[in-house]
């Protein structure tokens, strides 16, 4: 036999006991509780009033509910995911049980949880306080609350039995969907009102369409409906000489107190200040089914086994990827993103995305562009989830603003200067692109400008009439609105960006929504049971990408490479240095390069400064043209790997100049070192000596010569040609090839032979 819930059934009758009207009170109780009973043996609809029962039936086997987040403030895109996974759930049960056609047959409990968001900043009574609204610069539109509240109270998901569960203050046209819900559960922090925040009060058409709502549910007495959409209604709970307690409002309020026919009285809400309902006061109105604390407390108050929290969709498991964003902007990193996320969408398997961010930005169409596409992918994919672990400077700020949820790490970054030198036309050009990002993820447009743009001047402004907060330009505001509208615009404080924001100041401003220890904690938020396989070409290229990132490996790498080389040009011919030497070098650029900081013009620098330095070293000793330029050249080179601009334009670009001048510096010293390390270590060491070559013994027997020189060792001659060190010189009538020892020699120079090993002779000038 099915069992109903006494407090259920009550529910029934709050549209008779709404408003402190006690009058048929009891009748109406029983009434309730006969409906439910009957309704709950299938011989009569439960419904009294326009309110559908909430009475949970109990079968042999709990069933599960389901709770979906409400992302506030809502967007357009939020809303048709909502009405998406609603719709599915409605499906899913008319498949289960296609005969169930009334409110008899199985229903599904969707729980709408509205839990703390970033446009709620007080609780309880203060959360009507237009002066608490910190941080609160967007709101739900009601045109977008409209359309969800119809689908919810409507006849086409008559399969789902929507739940509020109000876990905090519940302001704006949010409050029209706690309406259309069948039943309401609040927390102890949790309350409604202030209903027309963000939109224009008194505003006859705002109330029709909140008294329209409202009716289909009666989960509140008219009266307090409209105290709710119009904050310039007082109410008040009244006590006359000799009729009952009740609600009266407005002018009929007016009226009575004019009269004299108050005995005793009770303001809930004076003229123009904002109504606002907490838990305590729901119940009292019986709106309210019950006070919970918990999820659990919810599921057993619903009379389910569990609630299924996949926050984001409730009809399907969230099944996602990772997109590392690290590094620096480019263009063909960009178009590689795009790609690899577009074949994500093609396959089918994926409906979320993670995307983490650590990058200084450096391509601001790119970033742009992939924003819009981050913003709104399609509606395959139901949530893309950001977190910023270090910092996501210059344009990299829109890429991490176009996710929804974003947290970020409680020591990150986001905006400030960054590898791309902006500008006001820059953002300018892109100024559509970013709109379309702030109208999908409900963020502030000019917040978004002023974290690219310096130079831009981003204020506080609240409404002297409603309270309501924006974020605007002084100028810009001025030339949107008329001199009356403007005068109603308080300027407050300046937004300070140009350094960019930490996490709790990007929190405040409404631009995060949760500053997290963890990329698994972001992942839980958009419905994920862990951390999904991270998107990319190849293992090998993400390892190196990290690697890339690394300062440290990558000054280790260049005084390495430094020492090598010096160590092969105190000792030519050992090899395995100069083939270290080669690694080292080689596996810099790599890492450069998959960083996105290096291309070929780098690598054609350093390349040159190495050779330069060779030559200089091996061909022609001295210090001459070749050393100061092949220096030049590999400072110049490492510099350039190291950055992504050549000329810097901005604090941050300075900063990252001087880490890469420093870098290849220090790398350089590695000359110094190993030629210090040869002196000092290589005559000692017996594994290295048997490696260097003797000179040839000066009694090697005549016979195995090709040729025998001995007779030259100190004649004099002339230089047949240039000697650079190499050349002929000619000995009477004798023609042989010579070297000299490290000057050059011109033709027809004189010089006189100090060395013969073998068929090498070694001659030097013979000053005339």
């Amino acid at each position: 036999m099915t069992e109903i819930s006494l407090e259920s059934a009550v529910c029934h009758s709050r549209v008779y006991a709404s408003g402190g009207r006690n009058r048929g009170t009891v009748l109406a109780m029983l009434i309730a509780i006969c409906a439910g009973v009957l309704g709950g043996w299938g011989l009569l609809d439960a419904s009294v009033g326009g309110a559908q029962s909430t009475a949970v039936t109990a079968s042999e086997e709990p069933v599960d509910g389901f709770l979906i987040e409400v992302p506030r403030p809502l967007t357009s895109r939020d809303v048709e995911r909502i009405l998406s996974q609603l719709t599915r759930l409605s499906l899913a049960v008319r498949q289960s049980s296609p005969d169930a056609e009334n409110a008899s047959g199985r229903r599904v409990s969707v729980v709408l949880h509205f839990r703390q968001s970033e446009v709620d900043s007080g609780s309880g009574e203060d959360a009507g306080d237009a002066s608490g609204r910190v941080g609160q610069q967007n709101a739900t539109s009601l045109e977008d609350s409209l359309k969800l509240a119809r689908a919810i109270s409507g006849g086409d998901l008559k399969r789902i039995r929507p739940v509020a569960w109000i876990d905090a203050p519940v302001r704006g046209s949010d409050v029209l969907l706690v309406l259309a819900s069948e039943s309401i559960l609040v927390s102890p922090s949790g309350s409604i009102g202030d209903a027309t925040y963000g939109e224009t009060s008194g505003d006859e058409t705002t109330e029709l369409i909140y008294q329209s709502i409202a009716k289909r549910r009666s989960l509140l007495a008219p009266e307090m409906v409209a105290a709710l959409a119009n904050p310039d209604i007082a109410i008040a709970r009244v006590r006359g000489a000799e009729g009952p307690t009740r609600f009266a409002s407005g002018e009929e309020l007016e009226t009575l107190r004019r009269d004299g026919l108050i005995v005793e009285e009770t303001i809930w809400s004076d003229a123009g200040q904002p109504l606002v309902l907490n838990a305590d006061r729901l119940r009292e109105l019986r709106a309210a089914t019950a006070i919970v604390d918990s999820q659990d407390d919810v599921a057993d108050r619903l009379g389910l086994a569990r609630l299924r929290s996949e926050s984001v969709d409730a009809a399907s498991e969230a099944v996602g990827v990772l997109l590392r964003i690290n590094g620096p902007v480019r263009r063909d990193r960009v178009r590689r993103w795009q790609t690899n996320l577009s074949a994500t969408i093609e396959s089918g398997e994926t409906n979320t995305w993670l995307v983490e961010i650590d990058s200084p930005g450096g391509y601001l169409a790119g970033s742009a562009s992939m924003a819009a596409f981050l913003a709104d992918p399609g509606p395959s994919i139901r949530s893309v989830g950001g977190y910023v672990s270090r910092e996501a400077r210059g344009d990299a700020t829109l890429l991490a603003l176009a996710c929804r949820p974003l947290a970020m790490h409680k020591d990150a970054t986001l905006g400030g200067s960054g590898a791309d030198a902006i500008g006001p036309e820059d953002v300018r050009n892109q100024r559509e692109l970013i709109a379309l990002i702030s109208a999908a993820t409900g963020r502030s447009e000019t917040l978004m400008r002023g974290l690219l743009d310096p130079s831009l001047t981003v204020h506080r402004y609240s409404n002297r009439r409603t309270g309501r907060i924006r974020y605007a330009v002084p100028s810009e505001l001025a030339a949107e609105m008329q001199d009356g509208d403007a005068s109603e615009w308080k300027r407050e404080e300046r937004i300070e960006l140009e350094e960019g924001l930490s996490a709790q100041a990007a929190t405040e401003l409404g631009l995060v929504d949760e500053t997290v220890d963890s990329l698994q904690a972001v992942a839980k938020r958009v419905g994920l049971t862990d951390v999904p396989e991270q998107l990319s070409d190849r293992g090998l290229v993400r390892w190196v990408e990290r690697l890339g990132r690394n300062d440290g490996l990558a000054f280790g790498l260049l005084l390495l490479g430094f020492m090598m080389l010096s160590t092969e040009a105190s000792a030519p011919g050992l090899g395995l240095p100069g083939f270290i030497a080669m690694l080292c070098f080689a596996f810099f650029f790599w890492t450069k390069f998959l960083a996105g900081t290096a291309e070929w013009a780098e690598l054609l620098a350093f390349g040159l400064g190495i050779a330069c330095l060779a030559i200089e070293i091996f061909v022609l000793p001295g210090f001459g043209v070749f050393g100061i330029g092949g220096l030049v050249l590999t400072v110049l080179g490492v510099v350039l790997m190291s950055q992504t601009f050549v000329i810097p334009r901005n604090s941050y670009q300075v900063n990252e100049l001087a880490q890469g001048v420093w870098m290849a510096i220090g790398g350089m010293g590695g000359l110094v070192i190993g030629f210090l390390v040869m002196r000092a270590f290589l005559p000692q060491a017996a594994s290295v000596a048997g490696l260097a070559m003797d000179d040839p013994p000066t009694d090697i027997d005549r016979l195995e010569r090709v040729a025998d020189y001995d007779h030259l060792d100190g004649q004099t001659g002339v230089a047949a040609t240039r000697l650079r060190p190499s050349g002929k010189a000619r000995f009477g009538e004798q023609l042989v090839a010579v070297v000299s020892d490290g000057s050059a020699i011109d033709p027809g120079q004189s010089v006189r032979v100090v060395a013969v090993h073998g068929n090498r002779i070694v001659v030097e000038a013979v000053d005339e």
